[in-house]
C-alpha cells in the first residue's frame, strides 16, 4: 500500500468506528470524514463537495418529498382503512400489515411508509387484546423488505444504480431489482407470517386488553406527596396496600434535588418525589388511593397556564426529531409550554434520572399532557409519531387518485427515458404543490438532511477510494484470501459482508463503501460487475440484526418495548434465508 491508500484507509476505518459507536450522529461522522479526506489531500479541494449535485442524492431527497405528498393524499390511509376485518387472526393481522407496508415502501420511502401505519398496527392490536410487539418487528421489517424491491424504494438501490451509471453509462432501470428482490421480499413476508412473530418475545410489551390508551408498560413518572397523603410518616414496604403489581419504585428526590435510591426503611415526607416505573393504567389508582400528584417534566403540577382543553397524549420520538439529544425545556420551548412531559419509556429499560433531566433518543416513548386543538401541529413539528388511540391525519382524500396518477406519470417518464428519474420526480413534486397536495414549507420539511449530508460527503470519500486504488488493492487482498474459490463464493461473501455493516452502520455509507470493491472484484475475476453490485444493494437493505441499522428498527423500538438483542432472534433467520436464496437468484439473473 502507498501513503494515499493508506491515509484513506485509515480514515475510512476511523469513520466506520464512529458509525458504529453512534455517539455522534451519522451526517457529522460523514462531513469530518471528508474534510479529514481533503486536509489530508485524498480529496480534491475541488471536488469536496461535488456529491450534495451528485444525482442520487437529489432522487433520495425527492423521494422523502413524494412519499410525504402521497401521505398527505391519503393513499397508504386509503389501504389501511380496509385491514381491521382481518386482524382477528394472528397470521391475518401480521400478514395484513406487514403486505400493506411492504407493497407501499416499494414506491415511497420505507420509514415513512412504516410511520404512516404504526398507529393503526398498535390501534388493531390493542383491539385484538394482543402484544404490539408480535406486530411491530414485522411492520418494521417488512418495510426493509419491500424497500429493496425497486429503484425509488431505499437509498442504495439508488445509489448502486447511479454507481453503474458512471461505470457504464447507463444505471439500473426502476424495476431492474424487482426479479431478486421481490422473490425475497414475498418469502421474507411468508417467514415472518408464518414462523418469524414465533421468534419475538410477547412480553415486551402490556397485553391487558384493558381501555387504556396507552400500550407502553414501563414508563418512568413522577409523583410528588401530597400534604395530606396517608403514607407520610411510614416507610412503603410496611405498607401492603402499596404493593401494587407492575409498579416499582426506583428512586427518590426530595424537592427540588436530585434522584437517589429509595432508602430502606425510608419514611415518606410531604413533598418528596417518587420516581416511579410501569404501567400506567395503574398510575390513576396511586394517585388516587394514596395521595400523589403527578408531576410533569417541568415540575408544574397545578400550572396557571395549563391549557383548558388538556389530554394525554403518547408518541415516539422519530430518528431525525429535533428532539433527539435535546430535554423537556426544549420541549416546552418549542411548543409554546402547550405540551409536557409526564413519562417517558425507554426500550424496556430502567431509568434513573429525573425526567427534567432526561436526554431525549431516538425510540423513546413519550408521555405528555397537553392542549388537544395544537397537539397534531407540535407532533408533526417535532417529528413525533402518534400512538395508540391517537389518530392522527391531515389526508386529502380526494386527491387520493390525481395524486397516484401523477406519481405514476413521473416513474412512467422516467422509466422510458424521456427525462432521467430524478428531473421526472422534481416535475412531480412541482404538480403537487400546484394540486396543493404539498406545500412548499413541506418541501423542505420533509428532506432528510441528515441522510442528503451523508451522501454528499461519502460520496467523493468513495471516489477516493477508487482513485488512489485502494479499491483494487482491497479486492487483490481478498482474491488472495480466498485464492481458488469460484467467483459464486465470492458473490456470497460479498453479500454477507455488506450485510453485516449494514446492521452497523448506515445503509448508505455501507453502499457507497462496497460498491467500488464489488467491482474491482468482478473485474479481477474478469466477470459482469452486475450481479456483484446486485448483491451489495441486496445485502445494505438487510439490516435486521439490530436496532441501530435503518432507521424503520429504531422506529418501533420504543413502542414495541423491545430489547436491544431482540432484534437477531427474527432477523438472523430471515438473514440466511435471504442469503440462501438472493445468491442463485442474482446466478440466474445477473449471469457472470
Amino acid at each position: 500500500m502507498n501513503t494515499e491508500q493508506i491515509t484513506i484507509s485509515a480514515i475510512l476505518g476511523l469513520t466506520l468506528i464512529f458509525f458504529a459507536w453512534g455517539k455522534y450522529r451519522h451526517d457529522v461522522v460523514a462531513m469530518f470524514c471528508l474534510m479529514m479526506a481533503v486536509i489530508a489531500g485524498v480529496v480534491p479541494s475541488n471536488d469536496a463537495f461535488s456529491g450534495f449535485g451528485h444525482p442520487a442524492v437529489v432522487t433520495v431527497a425527492a423521494v422523502l418529498i413524494i412519499s410525504h405528498a402521497l401521505k398527505n393524499a391519503g393513499v397508504v390511509d386509503a389501504i389501511a382503512s380496509y385491514l381491521g376485518r382481518y386482524t382477528g387472526n394472528i397470521y391475518l393481522h401480521i400478514a395484513s400489515l406487514t403486505g400493506v407496508v411492504t407493497v407501499a415502501s416499494a414506491f415511497m420511502n420505507n420509514v415513512g411508509a412504516l410511520a404512516l401505519m404504526l398507529p393503526v398496527a398498535i390501534a388493531t392490536a390493542k383491539k385484538a387484546e394482543r402484544s404490539p410487539a408480535l406486530v411491530l418487528m414485522p411492520l418494521a421489517f417488512g418495510s426493509i423488505l419491500g424497500g429493496m424491491t425497486t429503484l425509488i424504494g431505499t437509498p442504495p438501490n439508488i445509489i448502486i444504480a447511479s454507481y453503474r451509471e458512471e461505470l457504464t453509462g447507463q444505471p439500473f432501470g426502476m424495476f431492474d431489482f424487482s426479479p431478486v428482490g421481490l422473490v425475497v421480499a414475498v418469502l421474507g413476508l411468508a417467514f415472518i407470517t408464518v414462523v418469524g412473530w414465533r421468534l419475538i418475545p410477547s412480553d415486551r410489551s402490556s397485553n391487558d386488553g384493558s381501555k387504556a390508551a396507552f400500550e407502553v408498560s414501563n414508563y418512568l413518572t413522577e409523583l410528588e406527596v401530597a400534604e395530606d397523603s396517608p403514607l407520610i410518616g411510614e416507610r412503603l414496604e410496611d405498607n401492603p396496600e402499596f404493593d401494587i403489581e407492575h409498579i416499582d419504585i426506583v428512586g427518590l428526590v426530595r424537592k427540588y434535588g436530585f434522584s437517589r435510591p429509595m432508602p430502606r426503611g425510608y419514611l415518606v415526607t410531604a413533598g418528596d418525589i417518587l420516581l416511579v416505573q410501569g404501567d400506567p393504567t395503574n398510575l390513576q389508582s396511586l394517585v388516587d388511593e394514596f395521595g400523589f400528584v403527578l408531576l410533569n417534566s417541568s415540575s408544574e403540577a397545578q400550572a396557571e397556564d395549563a391549557p383548558k382543553n388538556t389530554v394525554m397524549l403518547e408518541g415516539v420520538v422519530a430518528q431525525r426529531s429535533p428532539l433527539v439529544g435535546s430535554g423537556s425545556q426544549y420541549l416546552r420551548l418549542q411548543t409554546q409550554r402547550s405540551l409536557a412531559l409526564v413519562g417517558i419509556a425507554r426500550n424496556g429499560s430502567t431509568i434513573r434520572t429525573r425526567l427534567k433531566r432526561q436526554k431525549f433518543k431516538a425510540g423513546d416513548v413519550l408521555l405528555l399532557v397537553g392542549d388537544a386543538d395544537t397537539a397534531d401541529a407540535h407532533f408533526q413539528k417535532l417529528d413525533v409519531w402518534p400512538l395508540a388511540n391517537r389518530n392522527l391525519s391531515l389526508s386529502k382524500k380526494t386527491q387520493l387518485l390525481p395524486a397516484l396518477a401523477v406519481f405514476a406519470t413521473a416513474i412512467a417518464l422516467g422509466v422510458t427515458g424521456a427525462v432521467s428519474l430524478p428531473v421526472a420526480f422534481l416535475l412531480a413534486i412541482g404538480v403537487y404543490v400546484l394540486m396543493n397536495t404539498i406545500s412548499a414549507r413541506e418541501i423542505y420539511d420533509e428532506v432528510d438532511w441528515p441522510v442528503i449530508v451523508l451522501l454528499g460527503a461519502m460520496i467523493p470519500v468513495g471516489h477516493a477510494l477508487e482513485t488512489t486504488g485502494t479499491t483494487d488493492w482491497v479486492a487483490t487482498a481478498i482474491l488472495g484470501a480466498t485464492l481458488g474459490l469460484p467467483a459464486a463464493a465470492l458473490l456470497a461473501l460479498i453479500l454477507v459482508v455488506t450485510m453485516f455493516l449494514s446492521d452497523i452502520i448506515n445503509n448508505a455509507a455501507t453502499a457507497l463503501v462496497m460498491a467500488p470493491i464489488s467491482v474491482a472484484i468482478a473485474s479481477s475475476l474478469g466477470v459482469s460487475s452486475d450481479a456483484f453490485l446486485m448483491a451489495v444493494a441486496v445485502g445494505a437493505s438487510c439490516a435486521f440484526l439490530t436496532p441501530i441499522g435503518h432507521q424503520s428498527n429504531t422506529l418501533v423500538m420504543g413502542p414495541g418495548g423491545y430489547h436491544f438483542g431482540d432484534y437477531w432472534r427474527m432477523g438472523l433467520p430471515l438473514e440466511i434465508l435471504i442469503i440462501a436464496v438472493s445468491v442463485p437468484l442474482l446466478l440466474f439473473f445477473w449471469p457472470l
